[in-house]
């Protein structure tokens, strides 16, 4: 554990796929919690979350599981939030802090805030980490190290309520930094959100021109075509919400890329070698900052492997 973190005495997980799940790991392998409590409307999940021992409790039952709970953390897509947080509201005690993990902030805050009683802070978080799996599976307790949690409470937030959760990330090995959510959404829209939509673009358009076929596509993969598409493979519900709840910001920049997109296409069609030369050099220096920060390695996963879980408790029953 931490120095100095008090663990949460009853953490309420809802939505066990790899962030949950990754959560719930790292959790265990710290000592965050007193108790977990995994809460997922598919019983196939449950099923293997018990297997794998992740939590304490398991259930499928959102406002059981969040009875007594000081900490929730909604793992679900963005537009499920707002009836997620609807349906839990009544059962959440005073002091308890409710966080998210959505890659979009303007929206979750808009949809969750309002259902939230008196007492019951927010502090929505975005880890800016993942693969391309999905599922319970997919999680391992050092998905956060060495990689950024946004933090995006909302104006009147109590600073102690902010304090904890920035604590409770980098108790995970996560850099935090603190954010408005509209800032949020403008820098994500560009560094996420679009290179996802140009990835699942980009798949498609193979996929559809008729003198390529799909086969040729999956056999001459093994460079950039692989590379650059490996996001294609997200999870399409939540990558859908995520269009549709940071539109602007995503339209925005997609507007100015393609704007530097038909820059780019001017430069080839007239042979203007220097210029593509300095825009390579700059973009290529740019990327390698990325891996200089420690952001990126060539190996899967960041050369990740997951850790063993702990032991499960004893059933006291």
């Amino acid at each position: 554990m931490m120095a100095g973190f008090t663990p949460f005495r009853r953490l309420a997980i809802i939505g066990i796929g790899l962030i949950g799940s990754s959560i719930a790991r790292a959790c265990r392998q710290h000592g965050l919690a007193e108790e977990i409590v995994a809460i997922d409307r598919d019983a196939g999940v449950r099923d293997r979350v018990v297997a794998l021992g992740l939590a304490d409790v398991v259930t499928g039952d959102a406002a059981e599981g969040v009875a007594g709970a000081d900490h929730v953390i909604l793992c679900v897509p963005v537009m499920a939030n707002a009836a997620l947080a609807a349906i839990i509201s009544p059962y959440l005690a005073p002091g308890t802090i409710v966080s998210d993990v959505g890659s979009v902030k303007g929206a979750v805050v808009k949809d969750v805030a309002p259902h939230l009683p008196e007492g019951v802070f927010f502090v929505p978080a975005h880890p800016v980490a993942g693969t391309e799996h999905s599922g319970p599976d997919a999680g391992f307790a050092a998905l956060f190290v060495n990689r950024w949690s946004i933090l995006t409470p909302p104006e009147g937030t109590p600073e102690e309520a902010t304090r904890r959760i920035r604590a409770f990330w980098e108790a995970m090995g996560a850099n935090v930094e603190i954010m408005t959510p509209e800032h949020h959404d403008l820098v994500l829209a560009i560094t996420s959100h679009v290179p996802h939509l140009i990835a699942y673009n980009i798949v498609g358009t193979a996929a559809d021109m008729e003198r390529v076929t799909q086969s040729e596509v999956i056999k001459f993969s093994a460079g950039g075509f692989r590379d650059f598409t490996r996001i294609a493979a997200s999870d399409p519900t939540m990558w859908r919400d995520v269009f549709l709840t940071n539109k602007d910001a995503v339209l925005e920049m997609l507007g100015r890329f393609n704007e530097d997109l038909l820059a780019l296409q001017r430069m080839i069609r007239w042979g203007d070698g220097d210029e593509l030369h300095k825009l390579f050099t700059r973009t290529r220096a740019i990327r390698r900052g990325i891996i200089a920060q420690g952001q990126e390695t060539a190996a899967p996963d960041f050369g990740r492997t997951p850790a063993p879980l702990p032991p499960v408790k004893a059933d006291p029953a």
